[in-house]
């Protein structure tokens, strides 16, 4: 139980921040049979709501339509972590650096026109930042053309493992480690971890604390 403490991530806004930092995440909506249908999906996070794009018709547009009640879910997995870092033979020992957010929430079709535009202008700045196109007004027909999905969280938990829950020695020795097997994400997942490469090898930049 104190390592799961350790492990939530206890700041709303570093949940938010994590949310607009991802590309895809995962909704979670239930069919007509009982079964979860989970659906990857581009989102933007804001004004305390998960807005979505997606074709007028689908599935997850009848789900959402019969059964609001909905999950929505974004990881990063930063590093895998092989088992010989901690054991020359156990497998077991095998571990992955990660962030996660998980939400319950309600879900609903947004039908006002107003905040259909707002959403897709929300998403066009998101995945879109550097502009170059026309800002979408609620007149437009590209907002009769597209549903715009609206979750509204209940709750909203994050869990993170970045070394967090290791004393500084060990942190250290594992991030020389993840740099030495050089995979393309080594040297972001260190810099996450909250170390720096220096001329004089390795140190803690900042205590990795969310």
């Amino acid at each position: 139980m104190q390592l799961l403490g350790r492990l939530e991530i206890k700041s709303r806004e570093k949940i938010i921040e994590f949310l607009n930092s991802q590309e895809t995440g995962r909704i979670c909506s239930i069919d007509k049979d009982g079964y979860p249908q989970i659906i990857p999906m581009n989102f933007v996070y804001t004004k305390d709501a998960i807005y979505m794009h997606s074709h007028i018709k689908g599935e997850k547009l009848e789900n959402i339509a019969r059964n609001s009640k909905v999950g929505f879910e974004v990881d990063q997995s930063l590093e895998f972590l092989p088992s010989y870092f901690s054991h020359p033979t156990d497998a077991s020992q095998a571990d992955t650096l990660y962030i996660s957010v998980v939400i319950k929430g309600t879900g609903i079709l947004v039908t006002d026109k107003n905040e259909k535009a707002f959403a897709l202008n929300s998403l066009m700045e998101k995945y879109q930042p550097e502009g170059r196109y026309e800002k979408i007004r609620p007149e437009m027909r590209v907002v009769d053309e597209v549903a715009i999905i609206k979750v509204t969280p209940q709750t909203m938990r994050g869990k993170y493992k970045i070394g967090q829950h290791l004393d500084k020695k060990t942190r250290l020795e594992l991030a020389r480690l993840i740099l030495e097997r050089n995979l393309p994400t080594a040297r972001n997942t260190v810099k996450t971890m909250g170390i720096k490469e220096t001329k004089d090898g390795l140190a803690v930049s900042e205590e990795p604390s969310w």
